[in-house]
């Protein structure tokens, strides 16, 4: 069931859609409220895709997470985390590495208090409520220190999240500011939505975030890609989510294009 209202942050409106809770209804999860709901409702009436390319999404992140643990990762910041439901980071990279640490990070309030009820207990994950666009403040959170160590490979997640930056906050620089705090050998995890494919339906979409506090820019692959400037793209580089290395080539759609979401993951060599 959703969290209570009266357990939540008096200042949050809740007439307003949010896109974590958004995008967790799309999963099918609980933790929604009637505003996101109907903002979903509308979105897949334009785009009866949309659950499919949200779970596609989440595949990506499952897959990119056992990626990164096969490489020898044990930590990992999740960047515009949403609300930690089944098939998360901790949970991914748990069952094959039980000693993974995460760091959960949001700037959506309800979220956080979602995400610190789920995780309430567990020594291994921390949540804290920031703004991704600061780096400089967000690594320097106790939360963080105490639970990551930087100067040991970490993978940072950015999954689903770059595309509700716009380009007057330069997400490069936003990207570059991690980049620069990640040791040698560690890994950047990024999905990003984009017109490409279906223009006309990815036009829809964009306006209609535009009722939510986190408005949506779709990107091409060209600017994607140049998001990873600095490291080294992990083979078969920015492609559509369900060609970033499938577990069952069968399963690959026929039009991979229909997603409209774009996965990569890059590796800092030096």
């Amino acid at each position: 069931m959703p969290t209570e209202p009266s357990a939540l942050p008096s200042d949050i409106d809740l007439s307003r859609p949010s896109a974590a809770r958004v995008y967790d209804y799309y999963l099918g999860g609980a933790h929604n409220f009637a505003a996101d709901r109907e903002m979903a409702e509308q979105a897949i009436a334009m785009w009866p895709d949309l659950p499919l390319i949200m779970q596609a999404n989440r595949a990506f992140l499952r897959r990119a997470v056992r990626f990164c643990v096969a490489a020898g990762i044990r930590q990992f910041l999740d960047l515009g985390s949403g609300i930690p439901t089944a098939g998360n980071v901790h949970e991914v990279a748990r069952a094959a590495a039980p000693d993974a640490r995460v760091v959960y990070a949001d700037i959506d309030p309800v979220a956080v208090t979602h995400s610190r009820t789920i995780l309430k207990g567990d020594p291994q994950t921390a949540v804290v409520q920031a703004d991704l666009r600061r780096p400089d403040l967000l690594l320097q959170l106790p939360e963080v220190t105490g639970l990551l160590d930087f100067s040991r490979p970490v993978a940072v997640m950015m999954v689903a999240v770059l595309h509700f930056v716009p380009d007057a906050d330069d997400p490069a620089a936003v990207v570059a500011g991690y980049r620069e705090a990640m040791a040698p050998g560690s890994f950047l995890v990024m999905s990003h939505a984009t017109h490409e494919g279906q223009p006309q339906r990815a036009d829809e979409h964009q306006t209609l975030y535009q009722r939510t506090a986190t408005p949506m820019s779709m990107r091409s692959r060209t600017e994607v890609r140049a998001l990873f400037d600095g490291l080294e793209l992990v083979d078969p580089g920015v492609v559509y989510l369900p060609l970033w290395r499938p577990e069952n080539l069968d399963e690959v759609d026929e039009n991979p294009e229909r997603f409209t979401g774009l996965a990569a993951v890059g590796r800092k060599v030096t």
